[in-house]
């Protein structure tokens, strides 16, 4: 395809200018609120208050939460693995899972690999679960932040039947604001950002339809959380 090329550039934004009676502006000042009240919600929250807002906001999304510690996550993750119904079980190629000792005992594992290309997502389709960590967790409404890239793929937490999201506790933060906040000083401080940020509250669902909530309609029918609680 052929690079286009713009004409009239200038004259079209002088005579938009022109119409909303200024002149043109070439660059944008962030504005400062007086008021910002998205800061104050559950502001001087602690880690345990934080948890426990996360674990009832869960309640109302239809997910599971357990807690553990690190020593213990593995006995965790196998049995909600098991009572999801077992595998084939699909993970990221993502350092942490070697890093807190996971070993999964599944026989049919797929860790996503770059080199096969778009057979990773027919493996998705196909899996029964698949486990990915939380990088940021909202407790305000039970959602965890995803850094997807090409190790960490989308399909992993949206293709298969169950998804199990294991959250440090300690990436627990009130909502919205502070994650979209610590993610933006990340990139000003030059910090590779993923280019895809997804947040995943619960089990996929939808009340399009005359108000009637309706669970597992474009996504997992089942979510559960496992929080560790000493990470």
């Amino acid at each position: 395809m052929t690079k286009g090329t713009i004409q009239n550039q200038e004259a079209f934004l002088n005579k938009i200018a022109g119409k909303l009676g200024r002149e043109r502006r070439t660059s944008v000042e962030r504005p400062k609120w007086h008021h910002q009240p998205q800061w104050n919600v559950y502001k001087d929250a602690s880690q345990d208050e934080l948890l426990n807002i996360f674990k009832k906001a869960c309640e109302a999304i239809h997910t599971d939460v357990h807690e553990t510690q690190a020593s213990s996550l593995q006995k965790v993750l196998d049995n909600v693995i098991s009572e999801n119904g077992g595998g084939p079980v699909i993970i990221p190629d993502d350092q942490r899972f070697k890093e807190y000792g996971i070993l999964l005992n599944e026989k049919e594992v797929h860790v996503w690999d770059i080199t096969r290309g778009s057979e990773n997502i027919e493996i998705a389709k196909k899996a029964n679960t698949g486990i990915t960590f939380s990088d940021i967790t909202l407790s305000e409404s039970g959602t965890v932040t995803l850094f997807n890239d090409k190790y960490i793929a989308r399909s992993i937490s949206l293709l298969p039947a169950a998804y199990i999201a294991i959250v440090p506790k300690s990436s627990l933060v009130p909502r919205m604001t502070q994650a979209y906040h610590t993610t933006q000083d990340r990139a000003e401080s030059g910090e590779a950002v993923a280019t895809c940020i997804n947040m995943i509250s619960g089990p996929s669902n939808s009340a399009d339809i005359e108000m009637n909530l309706v669970v597992g309609v474009h996504g997992p029918i089942k979510a559960t959380y496992i929080v560790v609680t000493d990470l």
